[in-house]
């Protein structure tokens, strides 16, 4: 699953990179402070959102341009990352995937739910397929035509289907 918001801090840390370097090219006396500066900061604390990341080092590539005496710079670098972020963060993609694991109990129920699931939705890709005597479990990754759910209930009724289940799923959990 792509994670939007790694691909966000990405963008977010290559603005960052070059708003520290605009500062240091200047000064070499500065370049090399901010080496030493950067080189003692270690997080103790596993930090498991991306975007974090890219406001930790915001905040310290400010800090070094703000002590650099480069006030206009670090408002204007400060002012065009935070726009920058504020409109990739907030962008969200209509077509949010979702996981089906749907329980059936045996190959002409499986083919029956699939066909009646790919017609409700927009994508619809096997992720999982295990198989035991009397039943098939399915796990599924679609991405929906609009926010409706019912399918699932029309689903869950259908001829040797004994259950569906759909999870909201965003590629970001952590297990």
């Amino acid at each position: 699953m792509y994670s939007s918001s790694f691909g966000v801090t990405l963008v977010a840390i290559t603005m960052i990179s070059t708003f520290v370097i605009l500062a240091v090219t200047s000064n070499v006396v500065l370049s090399l402070g901010m080496v030493g500066a950067l080189s003692i900061v270690r997080f103790r604390t596993a930090i498991k959102e991306p975007l974090d990341i890219a406001f930790l080092f915001w905040a310290i590539a400010a800090g070094i341009v703000l002590a650099s005496g480069m006030i206009p710079l670090a408002v204007f670098g400060s002012v065009i990352i935070g726009i920058v972020l504020l409109v990739f963060a907030n962008k969200k993609t209509h077509l949010n995937p979702y996981i089906v694991v749907l329980r059936c109990e045996n190959h002409d129920s499986e083919l029956a739910a699939v066909d009646f699931l790919k017609e409700q939705v927009k994508k619809c890709v096997v992720k999982s397929k295990t198989a035991q005597k009397g039943s098939i479990e399915l796990t599924l990754e679609i991405r929906m035509k609009e926010d409706n759910t019912d399918f699932i209930n029309t689903l869950s009724e259908l001829h040797g289907v004994n259950s569906a289940v759909l999870v909201s799923y965003n590629g970001e959990y952590m297990g």
